[in-house]
């Protein structure tokens, strides 16, 4: 049973946020806006803005601030602009019209310079949630997005993690992403009574840190 769906990102990140364990994991997040945008990007120098409705990497956008410049990548497509004011106007041109969140950028672990992040679906049978897969999403070479329709390629939990930390022990990676995921249910189940199947986005940064990107509840 599919059971109950819910399409806003910023609504279900709001629940996790109310979750003081669990909002540790949760890159910050604003509501789309100029002047929320150029702060992301003062304190995180890279932000990343995404459609609150849809998926598949669809409209995802990474903006960065360096030195001065002010650049966006979206899909293999990257411009660079002297000033943030001309970097927002062009970027505004390019979004996908429909209403934004913006999220903090993490600079994820890599595999031969492609990103890596993780998928992990649990679904509700009799009662009781079981895990279905945990997967990890390798970016195509030359996207950012990880997603499998934009190319990206499916590798198992434990390879990515293997391949893309190294000397950290993957067994205690997985138990940790799991522990977070049980949290998660816990939360979109008394949020939003009736969720039967729930899919987590975790990606995992250059020092171990797991974050939740997403939380969809009609996984692909």
């Amino acid at each position: 049973m599919a059971g109950r769906q819910l399409a806003d990102k910023w609504l279900k990140t709001e629940a996790l946020l109310r979750n003081p364990e669990v909002a540790v994991h949760v890159p910050q997040t604003r509501i789309y806006s100029g002047e929320a945008l150029r702060s992301v990007l003062q304190q995180f120098g890279m932000a990343v803005i995404k459609p609150v409705r849809g998926g598949g990497g669809y409209g995802v956008i990474k903006v960065t601030q360096k030195g001065g410049i002010y650049g966006f990548t979206y899909m293999s497509q990257s411009r660079h602009f002297k000033s943030f004011d001309a970097m927002f106007q062009a970027l505004n041109r390019t979004r996908v019209g429909r209403k934004y969140i913006i999220q903090q950028g993490i600079h994820l672990a890599r595999i031969q310079g492609r990103p890596i992040d993780y998928r992990v679906k649990v679904v509700k049978q009799n009662g009781k949630w079981v895990y279905r897969s945990m997967l990890g999403r390798l970016a195509r070479p030359g996207l950012f997005v990880t997603n499998l329709s934009r190319g990206g390629t499916q590798l198992s939990a434990g390879e990515g993690l293997r391949r893309s930390l190294g000397n950290v022990s993957t067994r205690k990676k997985r138990a940790e992403m799991r522990s977070l995921t049980n949290k998660c249910i816990a939360i979109m189940e008394s949020a939003f009574p009736g969720v039967g199947q729930l899919g987590f986005d975790y990606g995992i940064d250059t020092s171990g840190r797991i974050w939740i990107f997403e939380v969809n509840t009609r996984p692909q």
